[in-house]
């Protein structure tokens, strides 16, 4: 048998055995059923992920300097947001989410059927490899738009410009976007896991962690557990990255990855927050 059947064989058995997440998966299928097959589900699990995921960052954000521990890690130290400034983004999210996201999510849920949920649960490595492949395909997408909203000044002015009135990125600055962004940012986490024929759970899955990336990138702080650390050779970008963005606007416009701002000429290099 050569090691081209052993792999093939592997695969086979691989892909025929029940994956470790069948019995999670059959348990909210049984229980859960109707509530997982709304339209409403994926709204609700985005917005409920991303204000619970601001809130450790927004503590660190309103203690400062009485935390010498965190604050430590904090990439521009000297730049702490203000009451006002947590209180207008706070404001902008909310606008934002009752004008747009939920009479959107609610006529979605009025003309959508409801959606039929697969007997099979993905492995951990479709899940992975799901999850991996929308969040490249989101930077792709991602940096092609914000690069021409900065190159384009009515774009930017328009559309963009909310974004950056902030040099130093704090958490709650994630969703301090204008309506088109956040629209276009919601139609293609929507619609990537359907080019990618995603599992349900993936897709979930992907949305949660599109969340915390997207959060981590905006919060201030390059702590020891910041994806940029934990992957190696300067693929990802991080806080760090997105906080060079914010100083120098013109550079860094990959949410995430580094690669595309490497190949076009628009990195710019960036240093991990000094302990002490």
């Amino acid at each position: 048998m050569t090691l081209v059947h052993v792999f093939e064989t592997i695969l086979e058995t691989y892909q025929t055995e029940d994956s470790v997440l069948q019995p999670m998966w059959v348990y909210v299928r049984l229980n859960h059923s109707e509530t997982l097959r709304s339209p409403l589900f994926p709204v609700i699990l985005t917005v409920a992920s991303y204000f619970v995921l601001c809130l450790p960052y927004l503590v660190c954000d309103i203690m400062g300097k009485k935390w010498p521990a965190i604050n430590r890690y904090k990439i521009q130290p000297d730049k702490m947001p203000t009451t006002a400034m947590l209180l207008h983004c706070s404001g902008v999210t909310l606008y934002n989410h009752v004008l747009l996201v939920f009479p959107a999510a609610v006529a979605q849920w009025m003309w959508r059927p409801s959606i039929p949920l697969p007997e099979r649960a993905p492995t951990l490595l479709e899940l992975a490899g799901g999850v991996t492949g929308n969040l490249l395909l989101f930077d792709f997408q991602y940096f092609i738009w914000h690069f021409l909203h900065h190159k384009i000044r009515w774009l930017y002015v328009t559309f963009h410009a909310i974004h950056h009135n902030y040099a130093a990125p704090f958490a709650l600055a994630t969703q301090c976007l204008s309506g088109w962004e956040l629209v276009t940012v919601g139609f293609w986490t929507t619609l990537n896991p359907i080019l990618l024929r995603c599992h349900l759970l993936t897709t979930w899955m992907f949305m949660v962690v599109h969340v915390y990336v997207s959060v981590e990138d905006h919060c201030g702080y390059d702590f020891p557990w910041s994806m940029s650390r934990l992957i190696p050779f300067g693929v990802y970008g991080g806080p760090s990255k997105h906080d060079v963005h914010h100083q120098k606007p013109n550079t860094n416009f990959a949410p995430h990855f580094s690669h595309w701002d490497k190949l076009f000429g628009t990195h710019a290099e960036f240093s991990f927050a000094k302990t002490q």
